[in-house]
């Protein structure tokens, strides 16, 4: 009888310490699980991606973050040269999101530029997206600029116009470019056969005179003709 109640208290202690025991591991097993889920839900570098793009014809440079859990990051792009920081671009803030959240820094980059990502998101993150951004080898396109229009050809009726106030007649020299003697300058030339050079010279010349005085000594000529008949024939008769 001594045995049988000695063996009968020990048995639930027995059952309480499995089910200590089982309530340890699951526990534990939890712990693990939630720590897990913690790891899994915190933000990395992984999360984030960057890209150069064409708007139009404007250069930009894009950085993506798929951090479902939206842990704040701050985004600084540099430009590089030789390794070396050459130039900030810019900074921003991002949330991240299971779909992904997308920043644009402007920037009209050159072909085949490089450009250091550095993601900072306190206390998960402070490392640079690898490997650095290399931009496209092919520039954006710019738009096609009209050229300037030509300038009007002149023509030559239009080079030929003489100047306002001008007309087309050019005036001839004093000196007598043209080689034509004046109209009152005697010529040289001999007078046609018939014509007289008196008769050339116009109104100037003593024809009227001499023609006058020509014909009053004939009329003088011919009375004294009449007259001298008219006495040999008064004499013949006596």
């Amino acid at each position: 009888m001594a045995v049988l109640s000695a063996s009968r208290r020990t048995a639930p202690r027995r059952t309480v310490a499995r089910t200590v025991r089982a309530l340890g591991v699951v526990s534990a097993s939890a712990a693990l699980a939630l720590g897990a889920a913690g790891s899994a839900a915190a933000c990395t570098i992984d999360e984030f991606s960057a890209e150069a793009k064409c708007v139009g014809d404007k250069g930009v440079i894009t950085v993506t973050d798929v951090d479902p859990a939206g842990v704040p990051a701050t985004v600084t792009v540099f430009l590089e040269n030789n390794g070396a920081d050459l130039r900030k671009v810019g900074e921003q803030v991002v949330r991240g999101s299971r779909e992904g959240t997308t920043i644009t820094f402007e920037e009209d980059w050159k072909p085949n530029a490089e450009y250091r990502i550095h993601v900072k998101a306190v206390p998960y993150v402070d490392e640079d997206i690898k490997p650095n951004l290399v931009t496209p080898a092919t520039a954006c396109e710019k738009g096609e600029e009209k050229p300037p229009a030509p300038e009007p050809t002149p023509t030559p009726s239009d080079s030929a116009s003489p100047p306002a106030g001008e007309t087309g007649t050019p005036t001839p020299s004093a000196s007598g470019s043209t080689g034509t003697a004046p109209a009152d300058t005697p010529s040289n030339a001999p007078s046609p056969a018939g014509e007289s050079h008196l008769a050339e010279t116009g109104a100037d010349s003593s024809t009227g005179l001499i023609v006058g005085i020509a014909a009053a000594l004939v009329a003088v000529g011919g009375g004294a003709v009449f007259l001298g008949m008219r006495r040999r024939g008064a004499k013949s008769d006596g």
